[in-house]
């Protein structure tokens, strides 16, 4: 089970999340154990099941200590880096709470730096994002997707007083992304929930065809009457993926060979799937050069533009295709004390490719005194620059 689709119908939060990944198999005894070992204090951690409106869910029960700190964007990076868990986990807790600073620093008019976090600054708030980008790491998600998340109507109660549903910071933070507005009553979508939501996804739509497995649900505090207050996880085995893309070319006579790099990478920029150039033979017998861009329709005017603005030409052709890609991930390996990116491709009926990103190759081997090749044959070596 690689890839795990996010299905918010009720709203999400951090404390949601994490009970949603007990329900799907993460086991509480090693949640204890992650918590244990971050050398936050004396925290419980445990677990029960209820009923949401019919629904078994999971609930997450923490029992924290008492404290009272307003903590800024600062402190809390050096809590997460104080922590010991690993690189990935770290640096996505990291850029987790850099956001909601960002959102909160934007909703009250001052930086990132000198926010204060408040509710998103507990305990429990920094548990809840390390403990479930951790928890889908240990049971091996790679891929994630989103569904709409509810954000709810009304009032809540906040550290500065009353507040319109969803908060502010909320909005922010889920600029890009599909939501729904039922008419639910009360705060559906919390801070901690949408940051979760926005890093590991990023408002990714599920793929329109996949193998479901498992499920977990997630039980919010609340139990109202209109709804199941429980958030739905749905792991998802790898299909290949076949998409409607947009083809775009445009051939140039007078574009000095310089500019080309810099033209293919504001493409790549702004949008593209891929770019490529190939030299054609033009009217009047003139050498040229063709530009041709893959790109999804939703990104076809901003790729255009940069098309024109990075090149000579007046005209671009464009149509339709289909394209089937295989399901991919991107991890990172530790190697001889360096950091490699490997894409691994998943081949139908089975097996598996694995390439090193030619970028870390060349910086690994530039620690480590060596050739690119030299690095590469060494990984293949160890099973990890290639594998069938």
């Amino acid at each position: 089970m690689r890839g795990l689709i996010f299905d918010p119908f009720s709203g999400i939060s951090g404390d949601m999340t994490i009970a949603a990944l007990l329900d799907l198999g993460l086991p509480l005894e090693w949640l204890r154990s992650f918590v244990g070992g971050l050398n936050l204090g004396p925290i419980e951690v445990d677990s029960e099941r209820v009923d949401r409106r019919g629904i078994a869910c999971t609930r997450l029960l923490l029992n924290l200590p008492d404290e009272h700190a307003h903590r800024h964007l600062s402190h809390i990076v050096r809590i997460i880096e104080g922590t010991q868990v690993d690189a990935e986990v770290r640096d996505r807790a990291i850029e987790a709470f850099t956001l909601l600073a960002e959102a909160e620093a934007e909703v009250h008019g001052t930086t990132r730096e000198k926010v204060h976090f408040h509710e998103v600054g507990a305990l429990d708030a920094i548990v809840d994002v390390l403990g479930a980008i951790a928890g889908c790491k240990e049971l091996g998600f790679t891929e994630f997707y989103t569904r709409p998340t509810a954000l709810g109507r009304g009032w809540a109660m906040m550290e500065h007083g009353s507040f319109p549903v969803p908060p502010p910071a909320v909005l922010k933070i889920l600029r890009g992304m599909p939501v729904s507005d039922p008419e639910f009553d009360g705060e559906c979508t919390t801070p901690t929930g949408a940051t979760l939501l926005k890093v590991l996804t990023g408002g990714k739509a599920p793929p329109q065809t996949y193998t479901p497995g498992a499920t977990g649900f997630g039980a919010g505090t609340r139990d109202p009457k209109d709804r199941p207050n429980c958030l739905r996880l749905i792991a998802i085995e790898p299909v290949a993926e076949e998409r409607e893309l947009i083809v775009l070319q445009a051939d140039v006579d007078d574009l000095s060979p310089e500019y080309v790099p810099p033209l293919v990478a504001a493409v790549l920029d702004a949008g593209a799937l891929d770019c490529t150039t190939t030299p054609v033979l033009m009217k009047k017998g003139r050498p040229g050069l063709r530009i041709e861009a893959l790109v999804e329709p939703a990104r076809m005017e901003a790729v255009s533009a940069a098309l024109f603005r990075g090149s000579t030409s007046i005209g671009l052709r464009y149509w339709p295709v289909a394209r089937q890609a295989l399901e991919r991930r991107v991890e990172t390996v530790r190697w001889r004390g360096q950091e490699v990116r490997v894409k691994r491709s998943f081949l139908p009926g089975g097996g598996e490719r694995a390439k090193p990103e030619f970028e870390d190759v060349a910086r690994a081997a530039s620690s480590l005194g060596l050739t690119p090749q030299e690095v590469l044959r060494a990984l293949a070596a160890e099973g990890i620059a290639a594998r069938e």
